[in-house]
């Protein structure tokens, strides 16, 4: 292998290795520390840095992917500010200097490359340095958006939206990965940035979980009631407190005076305080409740690393999909 599929090839170990690792802290805490991701961002800065001294790049295009990485670099490390470094703060002016280079660096490389044939660069058929420049600072828009949705609560959780940044900054681009069966890939004229599809194939897998669901239950042999079973799933009573879950089964006063189970289709739409949760299961347990049926709180990182083998196999899912649909 030449140097250029050694990058290619580590891209791919560190997309798996960091996604995977990250997917299981949140599966098992709920929480991502930001510390993970400085870490992580490590290997992935330097591969992108040694992609672009292998393809020639000028010193303009290191400091444009130092812009990009400097605006994710916000969601984790915050803003410096120039009130703070005019009082001293060394952090905050090394900050700022960081981002006044990386912004020379932007604006030189739309003084040499803003003249570029948009149609050639989609097509693949612009100058190699244009290309490379576009392609760096086209990295910044799958990071915009992901920041924008967090801000606005599309995407809830904060691990879910820096893991997708740190994802375009692993795979700024599709030629940084292999596509094994690529044929949609090499037949689309505009493929979406690495990181949005692979948001997208995570909802695709989010879609089997209920098909998953239903097997589950009917080989547990939890069959009643059918409307819990694609989404739902029996625990003891003694573990709810312990894991990520809302508690469906609920106590119920019938006009008869009768106290009966009672489960819930639907979670509640406020997730009840930790205090109050443990009143639910202390009157459960009154009267004798066991088993129990619970809705677990799977985070959006535990699709989207299983999703990494669809991007890996086939690419974007609307280069793959469209064709599909005669489009």
């Amino acid at each position: 292998m030449d140097g250029q599929e050694y990058v290619t090839w580590a891209r791919v170990l560190t997309l798996i290795s960091g996604l995977g690792w990250a997917a299981w802290l949140d599966h098992k805490y709920r929480r991502v520390p930001n510390q993970f991701w400085i870490t992580w961002a490590g290997p992935a800065i330097f591969l992108w840095t040694l992609d672009i001294f292998l393809q020639g790049g000028e010193w303009y295009v290191l400091a444009s992917a130092s812009a990009v990485v400097a605006y994710a670099s916000m969601s984790v490390l915050g803003k410096a500010t120039l009130k703070d470094a005019i009082r001293g703060s060394r952090v905050d002016q090394i900050v700022l200097l960081w981002y006044g280079i990386s912004l020379i660096g932007v604006g030189y490389g739309a003084y040499l490359h803003a003249q570029v044939d948009i149609l050639a660069l989609m097509t693949g058929s612009a100058d190699p340095v244009s290309t490379l420049w576009w392609t760096t600072i086209a990295t910044a828009l799958p990071i915009l958006l992901f920041d924008l949705g967090w801000r606005v609560r599309l995407i809830h959780g904060g691990a879910d939206a820096k893991a997708l940044m740190w994802v375009a900054l692993v795979i700024p681009s599709w030629s940084a990965i292999p596509v094994f069966y690529s044929e949609s890939m090499d037949s689309a004229t505009v493929a979406l940035p690495p990181a949005l599809a692979l948001m997208i194939w995570g909802g695709f897998v989010f879609l089997a979980l209920p098909f998953v669901m239903i097997i589950r239950n009917l080989i547990a042999g939890n069959r009643s009631p059918l409307r819990l079973l694609w989404h739902a799933e029996m625990m003891p009573l003694a573990r709810v407190m312990g894991e990520h879950v809302w508690l469906l089964s609920e106590l119920m006063e019938m006009p008869s005076g009768e106290t009966v189970v009672h489960h819930r289709t639907r979670a509640p739409s406020t997730t009840p305080s930790v205090g109050e949760l443990a009143i639910q299961v202390a009157a459960l347990a009154e009267h004798e409740v066991e088993k129990v049926w619970v809705t677990r709180k799977y985070p959006l990182l535990v699709f989207l690393w299983p999703a990494t083998a669809l991007v890996l196999l086939i690419g974007g899912p609307m280069a793959f999909l469209m064709p599909l649909l005669g489009l």
